[in-house]
């Protein structure tokens, strides 16, 4: 009779055991999944980025240089390997789009155009996908680094080397403030 309890308590560790480790695993691969969600719309915007350009350049001659920073900040896209990385480009993308569609406020023949109307609306929908995915990782990574660090998830976790996610944050406080723009200079 003992050694059928001690065998019914071993089997019910395992379950548990067994339990708790895929809970983590799910957990790690819906966060990998959030990823790969941000990672596909943040790859869209930068696909939109060259036709927006160049409907743009025509128009903003004097405005050259923030047209070269977006495409600098594009093309660094494909080197940035980290969510730190990739964050703090999307920060900058943000807020050179911004300026970008600030700008344009002043160019009535830009704003007229249908093409450029068109971009401004993709990257409208772009940029609400790309919050939605933001706050969906952000979610899973909090569940996930909250399993991490709660009893008995834990115990599992750092014998089996599960690591925490790192959330997608904005670092830069000057990209959540508007853009000032002033055509009296």
């Amino acid at each position: 009779m003992t050694a059928l309890i001690i065998i019914a308590i071993i089997v019910i560790l395992v379950v548990v055991l067994i339990a708790l480790y895929n809970g983590l695993v799910q957990a790690r691969q819906k966060v990998e999944n959030a990823w790969a969600q941000i990672d596909v719309q943040l790859q869209r915007r930068f696909d939109l980025i060259p036709n927006l350009i160049e409907t743009v350049k025509g128009y903003m001659q004097h405005e050259r240089d923030v047209l070269t920073k977006v495409t600098e900040l594009r093309n660094s896209w494909t080197d940035a390997t980290t969510v730190g990385e990739k964050a703090n480009l999307d920060n900058k993308l943000s807020e050179s789009l911004k300026s970008i569609m600030a700008v344009a406020e002043g160019y009535p023949d830009l704003k007229a155009s249908q093409n450029f109307s068109e971009l401004q609306e993709e990257l409208r929908n772009t940029e609400n996908k790309i919050s939605f995915s933001r706050q969906f990782y952000n979610d899973s990574v909090t569940i996930y680094n909250t399993k991490l660090e709660t009893v008995p998830t834990n115990i599992i976790a750092s014998m089996f080397k599960f690591k925490p996610k790192e959330l997608f944050e904005v670092e830069n406080e000057e990209i959540k403030k508007n853009i000032k723009v002033d055509f009296n200079n």
